[in-house]
């Protein structure tokens, strides 16, 4: 049988997508076998979120099984001993910068695209000038001011975390919920107008979804509301988030965008919040589209699930925190918090100076069961996640999803979850009400399909809400009066982009779908217009990053899959503000939180090579 009728036959099994066939079709002929079955792995990998496949990787075993049908593809491909030269000998694969369909370089193949974005981010990441003519003893007054020294001896890391910012034009801050990430960054925007004496900084700030940035909005506005600012300076603030796709100017109906290397974005300051939500390819279009002398400031929590599409960069970059900072960076950050921060082990300055870990949650305290938990799988602690809830907290409860009834109690709890909100769309309140009524619940899923997946709960849910009366379906039509749905496409010349949330909803002049936009106003669209979208009653955990509900309730499927992870149960229960339920089975939630979810890239190589 030929290399194509096989790969074709592994699509039939669903081992492969038709585009990885199709990629390795034209790439390779039938007389490079080997090159053929590389590409459509590489391709498969590629769509998984991986952004390279190591050639160690290729063997029978790739999936983690010996299957025949593997087995037979690599006998067909003569299971070369040298892949690297097998692949190289193909014009489809190039070493170098030469225009090849695949690269290869260091043992890791890549696609093209993926190999120029992956160096384009190493590169900027790994700038290590510090910023000219730094004024130390005004930092240190102007950070003294905003960050007053505190009577316990412990590091005051938002202080240091601003003077990373203060000190880099590009820096990373990560911390977990309730780490004061938002809080840091308003002294820090406060710090940074105060010090340009009157010259124009022109700062904007994004995120990667509608409803991040409608939260970083919100969260960023009180933050700075707080500040004492006179009236010149809290001018200088932004009053406004964008999503990234707005703020690069996403054209419709294509992949380019109004502002790139050639047309730099007009500021000088960036903040990017949820940056753990930001893909490669995402990454490297933004780092194009900055201005030379642009400062830029990552927030995000690394220990949150990898983005949706290839790569997991704020985790990768975040690995170097642990390595801590060079002795004389230690020093600068000392002199400016008036606090000892230690030096690592490294004696050269790298990556690891722009980096500050924020470590101490002021949101979830000894008596949080939320904090307790999210800490423990965090760790990968299964006996101090089963304590956790063996502790009576009132904000915590884990029930037992194996039997029909139990099942249907899920079913019960969700629409007690949603009550509140099905009695204001009932009630006709205004769309900027029941949208907020939405937010206090909502149902997160490990996976798409099936009876524990988004679709099959959906389904089961709105099933349930029309015996009792809560909705009533249009005749033949999907719609109905409260209905819940999220954008799964960009739709830039709409304002709408995958992750938005709306909420259908008859005012009386016929249905239209309201969400909230990030700058806080509530905009209708008519539903034949919506781009591509999903009934939203329950969400999967990787469209939740960037949102927060004041009870969030997780279902894991009744067996082990290999997608239900550490991250994304962690992800999960830090969407939570006051009460987490959590329905699973033990050993699943055990197998769960011994999983890291894995994404294979050569970024830490990259930034190794340049220490």
């Amino acid at each position: 049988m030929s290399m194509q009728k096989l790969l074709q036959e592994a699509v039939a099994q669903k081992l492969l997508r038709p585009l990885d066939v199709q990629f390795a079709l034209t790439v390779a002929t039938e007389q490079e076998p080997a090159v053929m079955l590389a590409a459509a792995l590489l391709s498969h990998d590629t769509g998984e979120g991986h952004v390279c496949l190591p050639l160690s990787r290729l063997t029978s075993e790739i999936f983690g099984t010996d299957s025949p049908l593997f087995k037979e593809l690599f006998a067909l491909a003569d299971n070369p001993d040298d892949w690297q030269k097998t692949l190289l000998a193909s014009p489809a694969v190039s070493e170098n910068e030469a225009a090849a369909p695949m690269i290869l370089t260091d043992s890791r193949l890549y696609l093209n695209r993926m190999w120029c974005h992956e160096r384009r981010v190493a590169e900027f990441f790994a700038e290590q000038a510090l910023l000219a003519g730094v004024d130390e003893a005004r930092m240190m007054q102007t950070l003294e001011t905003l960050f007053p020294a505190a009577t316990e001896a412990d590091i005051n890391w938002q202080k240091v975390a601003a003077a990373v910012a203060l000190t880099r034009r590009i820096s990373v801050i990560s911390g977990g919920p309730g780490t004061g990430k938002t809080t840091t960054v308003a002294k820090l925007l406060a710090a940074l107008v105060q010090m340009v004496d009157g010259d124009k900084c022109r700062i904007c700030l994004a995120a990667p979804t509608g409803k991040a940035a409608a939260r970083l909005t919100e969260s960023l506005g009180n933050a700075l509301r707080q500040l004492q600012l006179d009236a010149r300076l809290k001018a200088m603030l932004p009053d406004e988030a964008s999503t990234l796709h707005r703020l690069l100017g996403a054209q419709p109906g294509s992949q380019r965008m109004r502002h790139h290397a050639g047309n730099p974005l007009h500021l000088d300051v960036l903040v990017v919040d949820e940056a753990s939500m930001i893909d490669l390819p995402m990454m490297s279009r933004l780092i194009d589209a900055l201005p030379s002398r642009a400062r830029v400031i990552f927030l995000g929590d690394r220990d949150q699930l990898a983005s949706v599409e290839a790569g997991a960069v704020l985790g990768d970059i975040c690995a170097w925190v642990n390595v801590g900072y060079s002795p004389e960076r230690a020093a600068q950050l000392s002199r400016l918090t008036g606090t000892t921060v230690p030096p690592g082990e490294v004696q050269k300055g790298g990556l690891h100076d722009s980096l500050c870990l924020l470590q101490k949650s002021y949101r979830f305290g000894s008596d949080s069961g939320i904090g307790q938990l999210a800490a423990a799988v965090n760790r990968g602690d299964k006996r101090a996640t089963q304590a956790v809830f063996q502790q009576g907290f009132s904000d915590i409860e884990r029930k037992p999803l194996q039997s029909a009834q139990e099942y249907q109690d899920m079913i019960d709890d969700a629409l007690a979850g949603y009550r509140h909100f099905l009695s204001a769309v009932k009630k006709q309140a205004a769309p900027q009400a029941v949208i907020e009524a939405f937010g206090e619940y909502q149902l997160l899923c490990a996976l798409r399909e099936g009876p524990f997946g988004v679709s099959g709960l959906n389904e089961r849910l709105e099933q349930a809400m029309v015996r009792q009366g809560l909705i009533s379906r249009l005749p033949h039509s999907r719609w109905y009066h409260g209905r819940p749905v999220m954008i799964s496409r960009n739709d830039s010349a709409l304002g709408l982009f995958n992750g938005d949330i709306g909420i259908a909803l008859d005012q009386g002049q016929g249905m239209r779908v309201w969400f909230t936009m990030p700058d806080g106003e509530i905009k209708p669209v008519l539903p034949s217009r919506l781009p591509e979208h999903d009934t939203a009653w329950a969400m999967t955990v990787h469209k939740s990053q960037g949102s927060e509900f004041d009870h969030a309730a997780l279902i894991l499927p009744q067996h082990i899959v290999p997608v239900v992870t550490r991250e994304l149960v962690y992800t999960a229960i830090t969407r939570a503000r006051k009460r987490l339920s959590l329905y699973a089975d033990e050993r699943v939630l055990g197998q769960a939180i011994a999983t890291r979810t894995e994404r294979r890239s050569g970024l830490d190589a990259l930034f190794r090579s340049r220490m």
